[in-house]
């Protein structure tokens, strides 16, 4: 279950009848328990309880008592033995009247009415196995507003099937923005009197909800209507005490869709919560899910935390702005200048989605102000910061719309915070009917139109805030002198992912610009277009991006031409988890690149380590400039390396080990079975079988039945395909495309691994054994080969130049291999690495029957394997520099210089 449906669970639990036999179960229920482990807590097989109550080992101790007992028997669940014992994480009770619980490990508590435990979902989440990190506890009012949304929307869609359409879709989109804008304006004082909306539709609508669309579309048409056009207007009296709001939210349409009684039910359940508690930043993103289908099942879950999102600003331009103000001090001039200065800065966020971004640099961006107005004695002093300086662009119309209404939101809440109420509410209405928002596709979009060079001005503006053109926004805007920040959280989209619209996009941006430009990752079309940005008006830019542009074929085939055209890193994140609400998340692993046009010092961080260097490289390392392209044979001279035999359209060729058994039992030839490997079964030493035939098979072969009938599944599976008709696998059933095989032995390297051992797998084969295409090897090479792919050297290397899964390394023979700088050998070095290599193959051996994986587990790699690795190590680095590298820094340093020798004299 993720955070929406326990907190939809809890909320439903809180609304039934107090049953005190039954709540722990439901208690547990809410949180995801599966009924198999219920039913074992109810006939006491895993329940250990010693205080007649619930205890779950690992997670919750919680017991119900009479009226009144509840801090006795919170006190009885601290100290039982069995609550010890369990390692119970959270105690609890209730009477059903109020609920206290406890965090054991922290000693944080919880003390409400049982109806309001709901409000407090977030305190139990790792209940569900969601780590509840402050901000995700903090964020428990957005999770619930967001679910509560979410089955209003669902139950409207139900009942007006018409509204879920293409050509409805918006109409809905706007509604759903509407009633939020509604739900918050009656809990913060916009309206003119606390729950007015909620409690005139309780009080206007049929309780069937028969009317409730009309009452709704009225009070839509009031907020539309100006104060001195309401006489002609002819509104009914209790929409009149409505307040004009303008700003194009309540313009065009106010068809409302029609309400069930559950739909109405849900509505008043949305009013009844505390608005005022909302996160801008946080909610936006949650509830634009809300609105597309792909999203809901993990409504919620995606949105971007706002310490994430400071990772990107900070260093961006948040930095520089506090380092300014803490060199003011006190200073009314300098104050003064700097303010001055952030009245003109920009934030655009390109791809904006539900407007996180925009909504954490504006708030930000007031409380430095407010401190420069304190220290200025000017407090309560109106901001300067206009709300049209925070500038997105967003494909889809009702993350546009969200992201506005989140901005909107923002400026008010720090109104309120930086001014106070009152100043805040007489400022706040009508609307601003300012567009700064534009919904369409950022890559076909003329930024400059969005957000224009600064000293000019676009010369009209649009007439409508929440229905914005789709080609550019409108807005009349001049900034003489003011500086620009693009920023944002792209989609990645590697290319094999890209949709053909994206693909499409792609072309018209990239074509003729990137060689290969088909391999590169979406995101890249934000780059560009912001460095084109850039090249135009004074502007710095940065984009979280998944870490394969920093690494592979990325850094030479993009971000050369962007470097050789001016472009360089002023500051970098390397790889980092970008994790979310979900329960168990691993995240993707991402980087942050901040480009300009603009010389200095750059900083580089690498988890809680800054680095400040005259220079990033497109690897985000604090080196030179170094462009490793993928190369079609080795520059040092190796031996061939080449990819393990292709297996797809051939699992009819693949065996168990009993059907293998069988066969030769029947005649077949042991010569015609091998065993198959690929990078899984190299690494835990387990193979598979395969049928193999390096000719036609014999007569005698294909009379037995269960070859016969394999081969005549592979004809048909290979039918099926263009390419294997193409390429003559359908005419060669018992071949799989390649047929690669050593006739002695093979040295063989897994295509992926994880970066967690010290050294890449690599492993000694036979000619009893095929490798699939999860595999690269060196057929029949010289043993020392071994040597370098199972050093630290090489580890290095290919940690660095070649493309990651994730963290993991993603092994490349035309990147790794064939680039790896070798010095020239001699005999002497041949033979003193063969014997480094055989001194690994030992010290395996001694370990039989333990596998890779086991032996490289990096907490417990053998003793004497280790000491073979840092012989193997010292054997070859005395090659390359007459001694031991102090660190990988010094490894990269001298690879790319011998790489750089190299190429520049094949080149030349």
């Amino acid at each position: 279950m993720n955070a929406v449906e326990i907190e939809q669970a809890v909320s439903e639990l809180a609304e039934q009848p107090f049953d005190a036999a039954e709540f722990p179960y439901a208690f547990l229920m809410a949180f995801g328990n599966k009924d198999t482990t219920i039913k074992r807590l109810r006939t006491g097989a895993s329940n250990k309880s010693d205080v007649g109550g619930v205890l779950q080992t690992n997670n919750i101790h919680l017991a119900t008592c009479a009226p009144g007992d509840i801090a006795a028997t919170l006190t009885a669940l601290r100290d039982s033995p069995a609550t010890t014992r369990a390692k119970a994480k959270f105690i609890l009770a209730t009477d059903g009247i109020d609920l206290e619980a406890e965090d054991i490990t922290t000693g944080e508590t919880i003390a409400c009415r049982y109806t309001d435990f709901p409000d407090h979902f977030g305190f139990f989440l790792p209940l569900a196995g969601i780590s509840t990190v402050k901000q995700i506890r903090e964020s428990a009012f957005d999770i619930r507003a967001t679910s509560r949304l979410n089955r209003l929307y669902v139950e409207l869609i139900k009942d007006n099937p018409d509204w879920g359409s293409a050509e409805k879709r918006h109409d809905m989109n706007h509604f759903m923005a509407r009633l939020i804008f509604c739900f918050f304006a009656e809990d913060t004082d916009i309206f003119v009197s606390d729950n007015l909306f909620t409690a005139t539709i309780d009080q206007m609508a049929n309780r069937d909800g028969s009317n409730t669309h009309e009452v709704i579309g009225e009070i839509f048409r009031a907020m539309n209507t100006a104060i001195p056009k309401r006489a002609e207007a002819k509104l009914p009296r209790w929409a009149d005490t409505f307040p004009y709001v303008n700003g194009g939210l309540f313009s065009g349409s106010t068809d409302v869709p029609r309400f069930s009684k559950i739909a109405q039910r849900y509505l008043s359940h949305i009013g009844s919560l505390d608005w005022t508690q909302i996160n801008p930043d946080i909610f936006g993103s949650m509830i634009q899910a809300v609105a597309d289908e792909e999203e809901r099942s993990v409504l919620g879950m995606h949105y971007t935390s706002v310490p994430n999102i400071l990772k990107v600003l900070n260093p961006l331009f948040l930095d520089d702005l506090r380092a300014e103000l803490e060199a003011a001090g006190d200073n009314v001039r300098k104050l003064a200048n700097l303010r001055a200065r952030m009245a003109k800065i920009r934030v655009f966020d390109p791809a904006c989605g539900s407007g996180n971004f925009l909504v954490i640099a504006y708030k930000e961006m007031r409380a430095l102000e407010y401190e420069i107005n304190k220290r200025r004695g000017e407090p309560q002093r109106r901001t300067d910061i206009p709300l049209t300086n925070y500038r997105g662009i967003e494909l889809r119309d009702f993350s546009a719309e969200i992201a506005r209404l989140a901005l909107i939101i923002a400026e008010y809440q720090c109104d309120v915070t930086y001014r106070g109420q009152k100043e805040a509410l007489a400022e706040f209405l009508p609307l601003d009917a300012q567009n700064w928002i534009t919904c369409g596709n950022a890559l076909r979009l003329d930024w400059l139109s969005v957000c224009p060079p600064t000293g000019t001005g676009v010369k009209f503006q649009a007439d409508d805030l929440f229905m914005s053109p789709l080609d550019q926004a409108q807005i009349d805007f001049a900034n003489e002198g003011g500086e620009t920040y693009i920023c944002g959280n792209p989609p990645y989209k590697g290319n094999a992912r890209k949709s053909d619209e994206q693909k499409d996009d792609m072309k018209a941006l990239l074509d003729g610009r990137f060689e290969k430009w088909g391999l590169l990752d979406y995101v890249c079309g934000w780059f560009v277009k912001a460095f084109e940005f850039s090249k135009v008006t004074p502007a710095r830019f940065a984009f979280v991006a998944t870490n394969s542009v920093a690494q592979g074929q990325h850094v030479a085939n993009f971000w050369r031409p962007l470097f050789d055209d001016g472009l360089r890193f002023f500051f970098g994140i390397r790889s980092f988890k970008w994790s979310n609400l979900a329960a168990n998340d691993a995240g993707v692993t991402v980087v942050v690149v901040g480009g300009a046009l603009d010389k200095g010092e750059a900083e580089l961080f690498d988890g809680d380590i800054k680095t400040k260097t005259p220079n990033i490289n497109g690897y985000l390392l604090a080196q030179p400039n170094h462009w490793v392209a993928s190369a079609r044979k080795p520059i040092s001279g190796l031996p061939p390396m080449v990819k393990g035999n292709y297996y797809g359209m051939s699992e009819h060729l693949l065996l168990s080990r009993e059907t293998a058994v069988a066969l030769v039992e029947q005649g077949l030839s042991q010569t015609n079975i091998r065993k198959f490997f690929g990078s899984t079964e190299v690494i835990n030493a387990k193979h598979r079988y395969c049928l193999w035939f390096p000719d036609v098979p014999a007569e005698h072969a294909c009379d037995i039945p269960e070859i016969a009938k394999r081969l005549n599944d592979g004809v048909a599976n290979r039918q099926k395909s263009k390419d294997a008709v193409s390429n003559g696998m359908v005419k060669r059933p018992h071949q799989f495309r390649e047929m690669n095989e050593p006739k002695s032995e093979m040295l063989v390297i897994p295509v992926v691994s994880s970066e967690n051992r010290d050294y890449l797998p690599v492993a000694l084969l036979r000619n009893d054994s095929v490798i699939s295409n999860k595999c690269f090897a060196l057929y029949d090479a010289p043993l020392w080969n071994m040597a370098l792919i199972a050093s630290r050297l090489h580890w290095v290397w290919i940690g660095t130049v070649c493309v990651r899964m994730r963290t993991d390394f993603s092994y490349s023979n035309t990147l790794g291999w064939n680039t790896f700088p070798v010095p020239k050998l001699t005999e002497k070095n041949r033979a003193d690495l063969t014997a480094a290599a055989e001194g690994i193959l030992l010290a395996r051996e001694a370990h039989f029957p333990a596998t890779i994986a086991d032996l490289y587990d990096p907490e417990k790699i053998p003793a004497n394997l280790r000491a073979a690795h840092d012989h193997n190590d010292e054997v070859l680095e005395r090659i390359y520099i007459g001694r031991r590298f102090r660190n990988d820094t010094e490894r990269l340093e001298k690879l790319f210089e011998m790489y750089t020798k190299m190429t520049t004299k094949v080149s030349a």
